[in-house]
């Protein structure tokens, strides 16, 4: 005979299970979709996802938090083909590697934060947020001599209070448009197929330098941005000078645009 009481409880532990796999979907969506809470939201703080402005340019990323094992490849690959990207870098990982870091630097390539030890910031006070970029910052700009501008959060992970302590410290938090999904281990085409479906004008590519299938992708997937008529330049380049806005999906918008007199 049946119990019951006994298949209620294995139905109610399924469905816990259930709820919290779909709350943990959500969360990395929400991450990468900031337009979903436009309509709950007044007005949230975000980073930039990608950039509105003229002509076709797009920019490279690549953080450096864990491995080395590709970074004087790709840096080989970025020179052969004249390209220059951002590399945001974990302090930690700056430590470990400083000769890595000068390379990057020395190649004409951004080095920018990736905090100093990849910790998850939406748990950490204004306080401990502001003295882990000051410490990271010190240990990147001790291998290349320039103080970061640009951030971007370990993990993906921010909140308003993230993003307004990044703001305080005179930076700007940099997330983005295409992800790769190289740290999956996925093969080079499912890199290059996914990179090409999603990039336009603007976008900022999300890459990092010990992916498995990285330097086997990046080359073709040059090629092709160049052959599309795509310009490759560093964050830094493709963000918008003078005054902006970010829109509720994170594209950074000029706020005042040039129109022509109406007739």
């Amino acid at each position: 005979m049946v119990d019951i009481r006994l298949v209620a409880r294995r139905y109610r532990k399924q469905l816990s299970i259930l709820g919290t796999a779909l709350a943990a979907a959500l969360i990395l969506w929400t991450v990468n979709n900031p337009a979903i809470v436009g309509a709950s939201a007044t007005k949230r703080e975000l980073p930039i996802y990608s950039v509105e402005r003229e002509g076709k340019y797009v920019s490279l990323s690549f953080d450096a938090a864990w491995g080395n094992e590709d970074t004087g490849t790709l840096i080989n690959i970025l020179n052969s083909y004249g390209v220059k990207a951002t590399f945001f870098v974990v302090g930690d990982w700056a430590e470990k590697y400083p000769e890595s870091v000068k390379a990057l630097y020395d190649a004409g390539n951004e080095v920018m934060s990736h905090s100093s030890h990849h910790s998850h910031f939406s748990m950490m006070s204004a306080d401990e947020i502001a003295a882990d970029l000051r410490e990271a910052n010190r240990k990147i700009s001790s291998r290349t001599g320039v103080e970061p501008t640009l951030f971007r959060c370990p993990y993906g992970e921010y909140d308003d209070h993230v993003i307004q302590t990044v703001k305080s410290l005179g930076m700007t938090a940099i997330q983005w448009s295409v992800d790769s999904l190289d740290w999956k281990g996925i093969s080079a085409d499912e890199i290059y197929s996914r990179v090409m479906k999603k990039v336009e004008p603007g976008s900022i590519i999300l890459f990092h330098n010990a992916a498995d299938h990285t330097p086997e992708a990046l080359p073709r997937i040059i090629e092709s941005l160049q052959r599309d008529g795509y310009t490759i330049v560093p964050i830094s380049e493709l963000l918008l000078d003078g005054e902006y806005r970010i829109d509720h999906t994170g594209r950074q918008i000029a706020a005042v645009k040039n129109y022509p007199e109406m007739q």
